[in-house]
């Protein structure tokens, strides 16, 4: 398809726009979905930044959809504003795990494409995940082994240190990063995610996802063949469980 110079400079404008911000307003929306010559070189920019354009609400977002994009954020960023100062790449991991948790209690365990609750608590988040590696910390070694091997995910690592992780420290009235608690991480998780425009804080300690959040989801998340493994590990027994 050929585009005229309009075209493409209106295309550069937007994504200018939605380079330096992440996302973009109402009148490029409007372009987007009005144009299909301005919708057509956009996808294309995207592609080239190995990003993706959504669209939610009355807003567009760039997203990055593979981590060598130079719009990702980098693994060094991540670690110095969200983690303790000493994180590792395994950290990482923890910290996407404890995210893809957060969905699954929105979408009920991954098997509604809509959320099925409102919002959620950090406590309930907590409770949550403790769930979550009980049901992991149930499976024998040589099933661990295999599912490390099938998802490229270090199971009993993650268990290791959602462990070492201080209970007693629960307490401390500041809960960030910087505590050793499981809260204290779980707040830098969510800073995260805030940061990133994927929840909102609504007050009392309560997250409800962004529509923005909402559309990754429901786009690109669950098709992940290799997110639908880890998922199904996760909540194979309890499955399981209810169908007896």
């Amino acid at each position: 398809m050929r585009y005229d110079q309009e075209q493409v400079t209106q295309a550069f404008a937007i994504f200018s726009r939605l380079a330096a911000h992440g996302e973009t307003h109402e009148d490029d929306l409007r372009t987007y979905f009005g144009d299909d010559a301005v919708r057509g070189v956009l996808d294309l920019f995207a592609q080239q930044v190995e990003c993706v354009i959504i669209t939610a609400g009355e807003k567009m977002y760039l997203v990055p959809k593979a981590t060598t994009s130079m719009y990702h954020v980098k693994n060094d960023t991540l670690k110095k504003r969200y983690l303790k100062a000493s994180a590792k790449n395994e950290d990482l991991y923890f910290m996407y795990f404890a995210v893809i948790v957060l969905f699954g209690m929105f979408y009920d365990s991954y098997q509604t494409m809509e959320p099925t609750l409102e919002y959620t608590s950090l406590s309930e988040w907590l409770d949550q995940l403790n769930e979550r590696f009980d049901v992991i910390r149930g499976h024998d070694e040589e099933t661990l082994a295999r599912a490390e091997e099938d998802h490229e995910y270090n199971w009993r690592l993650l268990l290791e240190k959602w462990d070492q992780l201080d209970d007693l420290k629960e307490t401390v009235k500041k809960q960030d990063r910087r505590t050793q608690s499981r809260l204290g991480f779980l707040n830098g998780v969510k800073q995260f995610l805030e940061d990133q425009g994927l929840v909102d804080d609504i007050g009392n300690h309560e997250l409800t996802l962004t529509e923005k959040a909402k559309v990754i989801v429901q786009k690109y998340y669950m098709d992940l063949e290799h997110n639908r493994g880890i998922l199904e590990f996760m909540y194979q027994w309890e499955e399981a469980e209810v169908n007896e």
